[in-house]
């Protein structure tokens, strides 16, 4: 078996010097007038936030497509994410989206809520398809929420605010939301790698996971937590940034021995790479404007997804 985690490390050691020079204007550290400033202050904050957010969403990617047995299973159909998105929405409604920190606080709860209501409703059932299916009523409330929300806007400025939020983008970002988002998400990718014992034995089946000791209550918490934290703070300071926790755990299958507790933390080391890369990629493409994240991610996602479901269909006619 090989191991992907050395590999993955190096090429995120390698590729975050790069993104620290690349950029619309290349850095050159010894001729840039202010270099050290653009260096310290705006170009290592993004690049440390894109490592954590698409660790986060790599993680909780592996651990979602382990709980539900489902290859094509995403992050977002617990719901948690546009929980959070909603809870965004609301700061650009209510007009407090200005004020410090207020974006990233709203995100927050409206994460906890939709972890809370997904608790409430799926919590007690202990049912690997109740939780999908309150999971994905959530997003569906959530999402419906955020359509009125954007219909009703006080003004053309909010709307548009919204909206481009929405898309996802790590653009502005200083190191007060590094500190914001990276010890929530490090202790959401600690409670996935908890869960993995408990997923190994959900591959055999929920009867036979009982019979090896697997607490599925305890298992949905851990879930639950893991799930909220890592997808929940990286909505909160980026926005929506879809795909990552499909392809990457794809990706990194076959370097593995293909167990979900294997997967976790491979996951999200190429999770982090994936939104580093992007995230330089959208910098330097010669657009008139920068490309926001998601929509990148989204353009790579899309193709890839079609090509995993024609893989699918293949193997199974």
């Amino acid at each position: 078996m090989r191991r992907p985690v050395p590999i993955l490390l190096l090429a995120i050691a390698l590729a975050l010097p790069l993104s620290l020079l690349a950029g619309r204007v290349w850095l050159d550290p010894a001729t840039t007038p202010n270099a050290t400033v653009i260096l310290a202050e705006l170009r290592l904050p993004r690049g440390v936030l894109a490592l954590v957010v698409g660790a986060g969403l790599g993680a909780a990617g592996a651990a979602m497509q382990g709980y539900l047995r489902n290859p094509l299973a995403d992050p977002g159909l617990f719901g948690i994410a546009p929980g959070a998105a909603l809870g965004a929405v609301l700061s650009f409604w209510l007009g407090y989206a200005a004020q410090p920190y207020a974006l990233p606080a709203f995100a927050l709860v409206g994460a906890g809520g939709a972890m809370a209501l997904l608790s409430l409703i799926a919590g007690r059932g202990n049912s690997v398809l109740l939780f999908t299916l309150a999971g994905m009523m959530i997003a569906s409330l959530a999402g419906a929420l955020m359509s009125l929300a954007i219909s009703l806007a006080p003004n053309p400025f909010a709307m548009s605010e919204i909206v481009t939020w929405l898309m996802g983008a790590l653009t502005d970002r200083s190191w007060s939301d590094v500190w914001l988002a990276a010890p929530l998400i490090v202790i959401g990718i600690a409670l996935l790698l908890l869960a993995g014992r408990g997923l190994d034995a959900l591959t055999l089946g929920e009867e036979a996971a009982r019979s090896l000791g697997m607490e599925p209550r305890a298992l949905q918490w851990l879930l639950i937590g893991g799930v909220g934290l890592t997808v929940g703070s990286g909505v909160a300071v980026a926005g929506i940034i879809g795909f990552v926790g499909l392809i990457v755990p794809h990706l990194v299958r076959p370097l593995t021995d293909r167990r979900p507790s294997s997967l976790i933390l491979p996951s999200a080391l190429a999770g982090a790479l994936l939104v580093l890369v992007a995230d330089m990629l959208c910098r330097i493409l010669p657009l008139a404007s920068e490309l926001r994240l998601g929509i990148a991610l989204s353009l790579i996602g899309a193709p890839f997804f079609l090509a995993l479901l024609l893989r699918i269909r293949r193997e199974t006619v």
